[in-house]
């Protein structure tokens, strides 16, 4: 009989590529998905059906459908989450700390034999992490901008003692972790309360601090984040490709098949259990580099707008992935590839031919939030 796993969020793109890839391992495949705008239309998307996915329409916030959604279950990928830097900031705690903590209830109530759970996390919990001096090499955590260096365009993090531009550490599993926003503060909740509970009932629990995922299926109806949605939007409809403050700030990107092959080699792999792993790209790049890529790969006349910000975005985030690499794993795409499987699903997909426009629009001065 074939183990089955159980996908939150599984209809998402993270998530439908990884029940692509696990049937194609042998597992049979539970997907759980609310399928709410804006990344969904209330609707299975044609990526999913027809594929012999057990599918499961339920909401993670509720617990009667967790208890439906475990029933038969061996291994748990908990991807289901709001994603977003609006102020509605309770929503991100009630759908994303309050449906894992159900998780962990249900598996204890009804003694579920779950043998692994996987919980995403992600970047955003570091907040801007650690910089270095460049004069005393002093390393300081670096505090949440303020709305006065924004408006004064004053991007670079400063050492608090020469007031120059310092120099980030990329982040690390076992640094202190200050969130900026609401997002990031919810996923550092379900870190403390999953390791907690795991450890204290015996259920093995994996967390991977995702990067930035890119790659075909990443919904373009969301478009206040995503760096690659938007540029990609933009691009195609010819609208100005908008980077925030400068464009000098670094991220590292992950593609999404460098994502599910983490996921599915948790899944047994004991070394895992009760740990907690960056999965990044493994490489650092400049926004402003980034949008020039999409521009080029897209083949667009659009101008690159460079100014505006975000007020709880991170200068720089760029993740040190040593610690996976010791298990066996190393990213295997580069974000060329990411951007190609993207503009091809777009295209094939008719996003090109349907893009909101004046939604992009606004993005051009910039969203302060």
């Amino acid at each position: 009989m074939k183990e089955k796993v159980l996908i939150t969020g599984g209809a998402g793109f993270i998530g439908s590529n990884t029940a692509d890839a696990l049937k194609e391992k042998g597992f049979s495949v539970r997907i759980m998905d609310l399928l709410e705008p804006p990344v969904h239309n209330g609707a299975w998307p044609s990526y999913i059906k027809k594929k012999g996915f057990d599918l499961l329409k339920g909401d993670v916030r509720k617990k009667n459908d967790w208890m439906k959604a475990l029933r038969g279950v061996t291994y748990v990928i908990h991807l289901a989450a709001y994603q977003d830097q609006r102020p509605d900031f309770s929503k991100f705690f009630d759908t994303n700390t309050t449906s894992s903590a159900l998780l962990y209830e249900c598996i204890v109530e009804k003694k579920f034999p779950i043998k692994k759970v996987i919980l995403a996390s992600s970047q955003f919990v570091y907040g801007d992490g650690q910089y270095k001096c460049a004069k005393t090499k002093k390393i300081f955590y670096a505090p949440l901008r303020t709305l006065k260096q924004f408006e004064k365009k004053e991007w670079n993090i400063k050492c608090p003692c020469h007031g120059e531009d310092a120099i980030q550490i990329p982040f690390e599993e076992d640094q202190i972790i200050m969130p900026t926003n609401s997002y990031g503060l919810s996923k550092k909740a379900i870190e403390d309360l999953s390791l907690r509970l795991g450890m204290t009932y015996q259920i093995p629990t994996t967390l991977y601090r995702y990067s930035i995922v890119q790659g075909a299926r990443q919904s373009p109806r969301n478009l206040y984040s995503g760096a690659l949605r938007i540029f990609v939007s933009q691009a195609l409809s010819g609208l100005p490709i908008t980077v925030y403050e400068d464009g000098l700030g670094t991220r590292d990107f992950v593609n999404v098949h460098d994502v599910v092959a983490a996921n599915i080699l948790a899944l047994k792999n004991k070394k895992t259990d009760f740990e907690i792993f960056n999965v990044g790209g493994g490489k650092a790049y400049h926004v402003l580099d980034f949008a020039k890529k999409v521009k080029k790969i897209t083949n667009s006349k659009s101008e690159i707008v460079v100014g505006g910000f975000r007020r709880t975005d991170t200068r720089n985030a760029v993740s040190n992935i040593s610690k996976f690499k010791k298990i066996g794993r190393k990213p295997k795409y580069n974000i060329d590839q990411s951007i190609k499987e993207y503009v091809t699903w777009f295209k094939n997909e008719g996003f090109d031919k349907k893009v909101d426009k004046n939604r992009l629009k606004k993005l051009k001065e910039g969203i302060r939030l």
